[in-house]
């Protein structure tokens, strides 16, 4: 990867561009983690792909494009997030939802409708550190240096994010119980 990354920097549009398609899918599958919008995520990748172009030859340790690439998705995917304050959108079944699921993925359908709720009550900022945490893989080390602060931060960030998460599917479950409870008061 190193070699790719130095070509780019000195203008190999083919190594740009073999970059581009070992990168993109991983640049999309985090801002669409992070903004929960298909088309949101492409308008953040497009913006970082533009950044790639543009500040790749100042990129001063090839190594760390990996990392690099981490940071830039994550600010554009949350300034984007800050800028397109939609409503949530919870999608019941798969995009191929012609198809009927089997008895036993409804339970699996229903827990990711339930996280997915939980998860859009959180800000961007707890989304993408939860992304990078559970998504990426990144350990907590990592997770700093994407976000350029230090790392008792980066799982402190974790910590509260994980703990709103919580927070939001346990209300997200007492508001489903309470809506199934059968009304147990009788008229007078």
């Amino acid at each position: 990867m190193r070699e790719l990354v130095e070509r780019a920097q000195r203008g190999e549009t083919a190594a740009f561009e073999a970059l581009i398609r070992r990168s993109s899918d991983r640049l999309y599958a985090i801002a669409y983690r992070v903004l929960r919008d298909q088309y949101l995520a492409e308008d953040a990748v497009q913006q970082v792909l533009v950044t790639i172009w543009d500040e790749l030859p100042r990129l001063r340790d090839p190594d760390r494009f990996e990392a690099w690439t981490y940071r830039l998705v994550v600010r554009a995917a949350v300034a984007e997030a800050r800028r397109e304050r939609r409503g949530s959108r919870v999608a019941l079944l798969p995009d191929d939802n012609d198809v009927s699921p089997a008895p036993d993925q409804y339970r699996a359908i229903a827990d990711r409708d339930q996280l997915e709720r939980g998860f859009r009550r959180l800000t961007p900022e707890q989304r993408a550190v939860l992304v990078l945490q559970h998504y990426a893989g990144l350990s907590l080390a990592e997770i700093a240096d994407v976000l350029g602060v230090p790392a008792g931060t980066a799982g402190s960030r974790v910590h509260y994010a994980t703990r709103a998460l919580r927070s939001a599917l346990e209300a997200d479950a007492r508001a489903g119980a309470a809506s199934a409870a059968p009304d147990t008061e009788r008229p007078a």
